[in-house]
This record gives structure tokens, sequence and C-alpha cells, in this order.
């Protein structure tokens, strides 16, 4: 069996607020569930659609997700220092954000397809796989 999909904050966003590429994380959600196997996602990318979600939609809207993410199959890894190594390697070679390079990371500390829409993972396509919503 192939390692579990990272999402990284843009996946989940257009999950969560029905943007372009939504049904495609939502059957990659359907099929963790299904298949008891959740997809990761570090808890720096959490912080970034958090802060997303406050600053565009308000605590409200946040409220709301905050009730749902718990019931996804989505695990959340923690920022340690291993995968903090590996994400400054990203940052320093690569033009990405800080949240980009630990999704980038994760995906690469257990091989992996990273899910995404955001332009700046081009920049990695030969150090991780991606897939990309459309």
């Amino acid at each position: 069996m192939s390692a579990a999909p990272v999402l990284d904050s843009f996946a989940l966003l257009a999950f969560l607020r029905g943007e372009a590429g939504d049904d495609k994380v939502a059957a990659l959600l359907e099929k963790a569930g299904a298949r008891d196997a959740p997809l990761r996602m570090t808890e720096v990318n959490y912080a970034e659609v958090k802060y997303i979600v406050l600053r565009k939609d308000g605590a409200a809207p946040w409220a709301d997700v905050a009730r749902e993410l718990p019931t996804l199959p989505i695990e959340f890894h923690p920022a340690d220092r291993e995968l903090a190594d590996v994400a400054a390697d990203f940052k320093c070679r690569f033009s990405l954000s800080l949240a980009d390079a630990f999704a980038a990371a994760l995906a690469k500390k257990h091989k992996a397809e990273l899910v995404t829409g955001d332009p700046e993972f081009k920049a990695v396509e030969k150090e991780i796989k991606v897939n990309w919503l459309e």
C-alpha cells in the first residue's frame, strides 16, 4: 500500500471553503476514512489554515471548522527537529513559505505525495511527488 498523502494548507482550505479542487480532496478524505488510513498534515499547516480562516472569514466560521476537523481522517504531525531540519533545507533551496516547506518535508519524510494547488510547489517537483488540484 502506498503512503498516505500529505495535505498542505491550500488543499484543506479548498475543501473547507468549497473552492476548486474540493472534490478531489473530498474523495481522498472519503478513501482515507474507508481504509482507516488518515491523510497527513503538519501542525504548522494547521496553524496556517486557522490563521487564514480567522483573517478572511472570522471567528464564527473558524469555530465551525474547529468542530469539523476532528471528524476528518487527518493525522496532524508535530514540527519536531527532524521535520524542521528538512523544512529548513527546502526553505533555503527553494522559494517556499515556511508552512509550505513543512508540508514538503512531511511528504519527503513519508515518501508520500503532496496534495496541493499552490504553484509554489512546482519548484520541488523533482524532490517530492505532487498531486495537483485542478
